[in-house]
């Protein structure tokens, strides 16, 4: 059976991961259009944009590097998950618009950002 006060230490955890990364995004110009984006194929954790640029954001958050770097959890399902969301943000906006994925790797050394970190 879970544990109810780790699964709420998770969450804590991610928020603060999310809060980090759009500290980040600010600092260096990023708009951010929305916190948890939803659509019929998921949930981006922060949809930004950087000039004329969608950017859909995977934030993964670790407290410790035991299970691997945080970078490392973004497999190929939610890879395809997130191409699926451009296409349907594509298809809201009624046009295509320059997207890109990014990923935040957040640990407490601080956030590491990889632009455009899969196609």
């Amino acid at each position: 059976m879970p544990d109810p006060s780790q699964d709420l230490r998770n969450k804590i955890l991610g928020r603060k991961g999310e809060d980090l990364t759009v500290a980040y995004l600010k600092q260096r110009g990023y708009r951010i259009l929305k916190r948890n984006f939803r659509t019929p194929f998921g949930e981006a954790d922060i949809l930004a944009k950087q000039g004329d640029t969608y950017c859909l954001v995977e934030v993964k958050t670790r407290a410790s590097d035991a299970f691997g770097l945080p970078s490392e959890a973004v497999n190929a399902k939610k890879r395809e998950r997130y191409r699926k969301m451009a296409l349907f943000l594509c298809e809201r906006l009624g046009e295509e618009v320059p997207c890109r994925f990014d990923v935040s790797s957040v640990t407490e050394e601080g956030v590491e950002y990889f632009e455009g970190a899969f196609i």
